[in-house]
């Protein structure tokens, strides 16, 4: 798999998952975003990512809906479903141009990469103004070729969603990204629903996106906790998103499953333990299991007191913890063999005791 630069950091086999907090959907204002954007910055994560839209040009139906699932309460569990106009929910998620130029200066001071979904080339031109190192193109755009191409020539890492899309589907958009000259692309497997069902998450579908392509696989969760973004790392995935909020009991989509700031940063710890016990497809120990394991197998020992000249025999033979002397494996090399000198019962005995 070749690795895709994101900033000044990889993303790809071989190099440290690469931990991205979502917070286009959860933000509530220009400075809800700077919040989120500490968070992530604090917790260890190594970009945020917002949605720059225009949703009133987006949606050419006004009257489309969804409907999504909300905390009650933040005390018990208990949910509510809500019914809204998806034009209403998208302006939340607005901010003006000079606003995201603020963020993304804050996020360069802070030190945490910053990227965003974006949807007509006039947002697409503004992430490349600001510097961005990535762009996002929407579950919904996976179809729309001529946008993928229009990203594409821009040169800078691509991420492709892919919720919902048939493999046929993503192949094709990834031969247009291709075929538009760039090569620095991000297969995201997201699954729908806010939050998911468990019968949609689908996790094995990294495997396969990993065998099909060279490029790196990425899972976008829409789940709380983070029990699939540990066993989405598992499976290969190099590439980490998870949505934040500053409050799950805010009443608009994605809240319910996002992390608040006090998980933030227990999310990352979780992920980084992941990538070191996973460890290598090599058989490999430390010192310290070596140690631990030669302490826990066996040697000769003498069963009984031992004479010089004597020949070693099965019932003068004993097995006996640690492993440091002559093992089970070379015993028909040592019985039968003439001592060298006496050895007393309950004694290691090693080569130099065999004539």
């Amino acid at each position: 798999m070749r690795s895709v630069m994101i900033g000044d950091k990889h993303c790809g086999d071989g190099h440290p998952v690469f931990i991205v907090f979502e917070a286009g959907p959860t933000l509530t204002g220009l400075d809800s975003a700077r919040q989120l954007i500490e968070v992530a910055a604090e917790a260890g994560a190594d970009a945020i990512k917002f949605q720059i839209l225009d949703a009133d040009r987006l949606m050419g139906q006004k009257d489309v809906s969804i409907t999504y699932k909300v905390l009650a309460a933040r005390n018990g569990g208990a949910t509510e479903d809500v019914t809204e106009p998806l034009a209403v929910i998208l302006r939340r998620r607005q901010l003006a141009r000079t606003e995201w130029a603020e963020l993304k200066r804050y996020a360069d001071k802070v030190g945490i990469t910053f990227f965003a979904t974006v949807d007509y080339p006039e947002t697409l031109d503004l992430v490349v103004e600001l510097g961005c190192h990535a762009v996002k193109i929407a579950s919904g755009d996976v179809n729309h070729y001529p946008w993928l191409a229009t990203a594409a020539r821009t040169g800078i890492p691509i991420m492709v969603d892919t919720g919902s899309s048939t493999i046929g589907e993503i192949e094709r958009a990834v031969e247009i990204v291709t075929a538009a000259g760039n090569d620095k692309i991000i297969i995201h497997h997201c699954p729908s629903g806010y939050p998911a069902r468990l019968e949609s998450i689908n996790l094995r579908i990294i495997s396969t996106l990993r065998q099909m392509f060279e490029f790196p696989i990425a899972f976008s969760d829409h789940t709380p906790g983070w029990d699939m973004d540990v066993a989405a790392v598992a499976l290969g995935a190099t590439m980490i998103e998870k949505t934040i909020t500053l409050d799950r009991t805010t009443r608009s989509p994605e809240h319910i499953m996002s992390l608040e700031p006090p998980e933030a940063a227990a999310f990352v710890r979780a992920l980084r333990d992941v990538e070191v016990a996973l460890g290598s497809s090599r058989r490999r120990m430390t010192a310290q299991e070596a140690r631990g394991k030669l302490a826990a197998r066996r040697s000769l020992f003498a069963a009984r007191d031992l004479r010089r000249g004597e020949r070693l025999g099965e019932d003068a033979v004993d097995w006996r913890r640690p492993g440091t002397g002559i093992v089970p494996a070379e015993a028909s090399y040592a019985v039968g063999r003439v001592l060298a000198r006496d050895i007393k019962a309950g004694s290691m005995v090693s080569w130099d005791d065999l004539a």
